[in-house]
């Protein structure tokens, strides 16, 4: 099974990759439009022969526009969504890269990581 997972933002995707237990951190997209967004997902989808999609869900008022997008997603490509809670993977994010010695400057947030979190998360809910 090869898994996507995505770290949602308005203007950012972070993307990760999985074929076995272990996620991979994979690209990050920046995007203007959710349309164009969607878009590239399909092609990516299409290019990585993408089993499922695993969603970071964060807590807050961005939750119905992923769920929106999500279902946009879906529908597109008919691979299942599938959603994990994303709380706390941006300080995780962060940390992982400190202990790292990712130099300061570098240490921005980093959606392809938290991406990958968010998919690692998943894999290990499910491989339990």
């Amino acid at each position: 099974m090869r898994y996507l997972g995505i770290d949602f933002g308005l203007k950012h995707l972070g993307l990760a990759l999985a074929d076995g237990p272990l996620a991979e951190p994979l690209a990050e997209k920046t995007y203007q439009t959710a349309s164009q967004a969607l878009s590239f997902l399909i092609n990516l989808c299409q290019e990585q022969e993408i089993d499922q999609i695993v969603m970071g869900l964060p807590e807050g008022k961005l939750v119905p526009v992923i769920k929106e997008f999500s279902a946009q997603l879906n529908s597109a490509t008919e691979i299942n969504v599938v959603f994990q809670d994303e709380t706390l993977s941006t300080k995780e994010a962060q940390a992982k890269m400190l202990a790292a010695h990712v130099p300061q400057q570098k240490r921005t947030h980093d959606h392809r990581i938290s991406a990958a979190l968010i998919l690692q998360d998943y894999l290990d809910t499910i491989n339990q």
